[in-house]
């Protein structure tokens, strides 16, 4: 975080751009919590910094719809050029004296963006089937969903690229695996949950088929 003074010393102030509709989202994350939390649109911000972090006047906004299918790379390419552009307008206006600023209030409920770490990316399989998926899309590519699984008596921690929701009524274990010719599907609650693409230890990221060539799944085999 940049010191009053520095920021503070131009003479027309000091901008920043941020990756989400502020005051929603405010933290080091955006692009990643927006998808995880099944947002159908974010967008970039331009605001004045001040003494606290994402929470100086807003300049400028524009929204970004988030499709079903991106996930935190192809999101955060189309807020770059959103961005890029409303820079460009921001300077502009300041250039032109011809600035009109918005306070910001308070974000909504659950609306924010906290640094992503080991606890807050690992898989819960007891979650739904949509949950999970825009967990796995809202850390793709970076830093990666992950989970335990356990195969027979051996546990190894992977990570989880890519995945498929199915909605289904089932009374199965919670994290337990199926597996058929090219399939691998974990029980979740309220569906199913198809592996498209993972990397297991040591390896490179693989999708599911690849994986399952190398892999003899073993009986009551889980992810948790």
């Amino acid at each position: 975080m940049l010191p009053k003074m520095v920021w503070n010393f131009p003479a027309y102030g000091t901008f920043n751009l941020h990756a989400s509709l502020l005051p929603d989202y405010r933290g080091a994350a955006p692009i990643n919590w927006a998808i995880i939390n099944g947002e159908e649109k974010t967008g970039v911000t331009t605001f004045f910094l001040d003494e606290k972090i994402d929470t100086g006047k807003i300049i400028l906004q524009e929204e970004v719809k988030i499709e079903s299918d991106d996930d935190a790379g192809s999101l955060h390419d189309k807020l770059m050029i959103k961005g890029a552009d409303l820079v460009n307008q921001t300077l502009k206006l300041i250039a032109e004296k011809n600035i009109e600023t918005q306070p910001q209030s308070s974000p909504a409920e659950g609306k924010t963006a906290p640094k992503l770490d080991s606890k807050n990316t690992r898989i819960d399989w007891s979650k739904t089937p949509e949950e999970i998926n825009n967990l796995v899309r809202g850390l793709n590519p970076y830093p990666v969903a992950w989970t335990y699984f356990k195969n027979g008596d051996k546990k190894m921690r992977c990570k989880v690229f890519a995945v498929r929701p199915e909605k289904a009524k089932h009374e199965y274990p919670i994290g337990q695996i199926f597996e058929t010719k090219h399939d691998l599907k974990v029980a979740v609650n309220g569906g199913f949950i198809y592996i498209l693409k993972m990397q297991m230890p040591g390896k490179r990221k693989m999708s599911i088929r690849d994986v399952l060539n190398g892999l003899e799944l073993k009986e009551k085999s889980l992810m948790f």
